[in-house]
């Protein structure tokens, strides 16, 4: 149990560490509005994955209790749709696109208040599909024992998720300057960026097939 909640909570640190449109709107909103924006904007997006989580913890509870052989094949899809998503990231540009300072500035945007951040963030989540498909390729693959109780198991790791990328979404949030200063002097990164996500993406598919 340990060693799979250990692997887990470190792969969703890679993952939430990987740039995509969630870490990044993060950085935006945290320089152009301000850290408690940023923060605002992470819980958010970070609640939104409660939902997730209960679709997915009693969706794929009833297919584990009725049928071992049909979670697997789910694993397998997951772990095809996981491979998908490296290739794709391996042939995308690793160009990071950061907001760019202008006399003591950054590019502006609408400024809204924390409340509605942090309404947005949670409907950014829900709406997107994507989120959902990948809790179902990611989130099997951790679960320690599928004769026990499977939606006890799901919400645990669900709050590992939420937990972990809160966590590396405020750091982002508060180190928002510092990161978008490092990433346009060292144009480097994308590329280490892009190619921990294909180890990653591609890591997790191999854990997940293997029996």
């Amino acid at each position: 149990m340990i060693e799979n909640l250990l692997s887990f909570a470190l792969a969703t640190v890679a993952l939430a560490f990987s740039p995509g449109p969630d870490n990044i709107y993060v950085l935006t909103q945290s320089l152009v509005n301000g850290v408690k924006s940023g923060i605002a904007t992470t819980a958010g997006l970070v609640t939104g994955c409660i939902v997730h989580t209960t679709f997915l913890a009693f969706g794929l509870s009833a297919i584990i209790t009725t049928s071992p052989a049909l979670f697997y094949g789910v694993k397998v899809l997951g772990a095809l749709y996981l491979l998908y998503l490296a290739y794709v990231v391996f042939k995308s540009d690793a160009t990071i696109a950061v907001p760019v300072a202008s006399e003591g500035k950054t590019n502006r945007t609408p400024t809204k208040t924390n409340g509605q951040l942090f309404k947005q963030g949670v409907i950014m989540n829900l709406v997107n599909p994507k989120v959902m498909i990948f809790f179902l390729a990611f989130f099997p693959a951790f679960l320690w024992n599928e004769t026990e109780n499977t939606v006890s198991q799901f919400y645990i790791l669900g709050i590992i998720f939420m937990v972990v990328s809160f966590l590396v979404f405020g750091l982002i949030a508060f180190l928002a300057g510092s990161i978008s200063s490092y990433i346009l002097k060292h144009k480097s990164v994308g590329i280490v960026l892009k190619w921990l996500q294909v180890v990653v993406f591609i890591g997790i598919a191999i854990f997940i097939l293997i029996p």
